[in-house]
C-alpha cells in the first residue's frame, strides 16, 4: 500500500485544517487506518484510527471532540479533520495502514510521508 498525506499547513490557533490520505496497491477497506503525529524532540504519538468499513473510530483523548477521522473507500482515502486547533497540536502527522484498530504505531505495516501542520498563537 502506498500513502499519500496532504493538506497540511499554517493555521492560527482556534482554526482548521482537514488532512487527506491518499492510498493506493492494495484493497484499502481491508485497512484500519490510523493518524498519527511526531512534534520536534517528542515521540510519535497516536492521533486517531478508523476501521476498515469505517464503522469504527478512536481517538487520542488529547484530541477527542475536536478531531474527527472519516474514510472514503470509493475514493481510496482516510481524512482528518481538525477543529479548534492549538499550538500543541503542531506536529508532523502521518497516515498509516495496518491489519487493526491500534494505537501502536509498531502494529501498522504501511506509512505516508507525513503533512506539516503548524499552528501559531
Amino acid at each position: 500500500v502506498q500513502l499519500q498525506a496532504s493538506g497540511g499547513g499554517l493555521v492560527q490557533a482556534g482554526g482548521s485544517l482537514r488532512l487527506s490520505c491518499a492510498a493506493s496497491g492494495r484493497t484499502f477497506s481491508n485497512y484500519a487506518m490510523g493518524w498519527f503525529r511526531q512534534a520536534p524532540g517528542k515521540e510519535r504519538e497516536f492521533v486517531a484510527v478508523i476501521s476498515g468499513s469505517g464503522g469504527s473510530t478512536y481517538y487520542a483523548d488529547s484530541v477527542k471532540g475536536r478531531f474527527t477521522i472519516s474514510r472514503d473507500n470509493a475514493k481510496n482515502t482516510v481524512y482528518l479533520q481538525m477543529n479548534s486547533l492549538k499550538p500543541d497540536d503542531a506536529a508532523v502527522y502521518y497516515c498509516a495502514a495496518g491489519p487493526l484498530n491500534a494505537a501502536y504505531p509498531r502494529l501498522y505495516d504501511y506509512w505516508g510521508q507525513g503533512t506539516l501542520v503548524t499552528v501559531s498563537s
